[in-house]
């Protein structure tokens, strides 16, 4: 018997017994794959071995179709409030996190605000501080609340130990899992990494690639390339290019070099390559501004005065 469904004049049949769907006999479909149907649970247990091949095939399929045809677009948490632009990666590189509204600001805007002389958060207007304890005071009050972007950022700080906190990361991943369980993207990738590397908890690679994967379906551009990174170390160079062509188009630049390497050891093609470098081109364009360059541009003159 046929794992795909058996037609009859336009009416489907059982894929068992091949009794025909009718009023008085309803045809129920596999719920993994949707593939066939049956007329009851005795005919899909006597099927089972014939189609568990096909089936399980198909949920692969499917959840492949889920995995790289989501996420393509970063997360609104990924865009500057004030001028509403994505944020460059890295991100921390790139912008300010506020703690009095858990709000990231590019630094574009943070500099043209200095110009003008407000010193006051960008996006509350709360007096900004200096002082750790304020700070954490401030954080601490959110996270009684439940916010998980709080969360995300008192586990990031007891995960290195900053911000006056004991390195505890134990404590960082309890923070994540409960804002993830809230619907925070961030604390997913953060599970992933703790998961793979095994910080805090448990080494399991398979609940990494599972806390990655739920974090690049919703736009989580270093999820998606640790995927990428994840499939390159096992050997599959096609699922490694297309994660990484993914995270490339969103504006990440290791991922561009990631594929890079890859043409050159000849693991992907021209083609590929092209394609991310031409998708990573565009993503950067759409992220610049005359602020976020002047920016830019003072921080190296600082720096390289730093080093003179």
């Amino acid at each position: 018997m046929s794992c795909v469904p058996v037609m009859d004049d336009g009416d489907e049949v059982c894929a068992n017994c091949g009794k025909q769907g009718s009023d008085t006999i309803k045809l129920k479909s596999c719920t993994a794959c949707r593939l066939v149907k049956y007329c009851g649970v005795d005919c899909q247990r006597a099927h089972r071995k014939q189609h568990q091949k096909a089936c399980k095939q198909r949920v692969a399929e499917l959840k492949d179709q889920e995995l790289y045809g989501q996420g393509h677009e970063r997360p609104e948490g990924d865009f500057c409030p004030i001028c509403t632009l994505p944020i460059p990666l890295l991100m921390g590189d790139h912008s300010l996190f506020n703690a009095c509204c858990m709000k990231r600001i590019c630094k574009g805007c943070a500099m043209a605000a200095m110009k003008r002389g407000m010193d006051d958060c960008l996006y509350c207007r709360t007096p900004t501080t200096g002082d750790d304890a304020d700070c954490l005071t401030m954080v601490d009050v959110r996270v009684a609340k439940k916010d998980p972007e709080a969360m995300n950022f008192v586990g990031q700080k007891y995960f290195f130990g900053k911000l006056g906190l004991q390195k505890d990361e134990q404590r960082a991943v309890e923070l994540w899992t409960e804002a993830a369980e809230l619907g925070s993207i961030n604390e997913l990738n953060s599970l992933g990494n703790s998961y793979y590397y095994g910080n805090g908890v448990k080494q399991d690679e398979k609940k990494a690639v599972q806390f990655w994967s739920k974090a690049a379906m919703q736009g989580h551009v270093l999820a998606r390339h640790n995927l990428g990174c994840y499939e390159m170390k096992k050997g599959d160079y096609d699922r490694a290019v297309r994660h990484a062509l993914i995270s490339a188009k969103m504006g990440h630049r290791d991922s561009v070099e990631m594929i890079k390497g890859m043409f050159m050891r000849g693991q992907v093609t021209k083609e590929q390559y092209t394609e991310a470098l031409k998708g990573y081109q565009v993503a950067v364009e759409e992220m610049k501004s005359h602020d976020r360059d002047e920016a830019a541009k003072k921080l190296r003159v600082r720096a390289l005065r730093l080093q003179s």
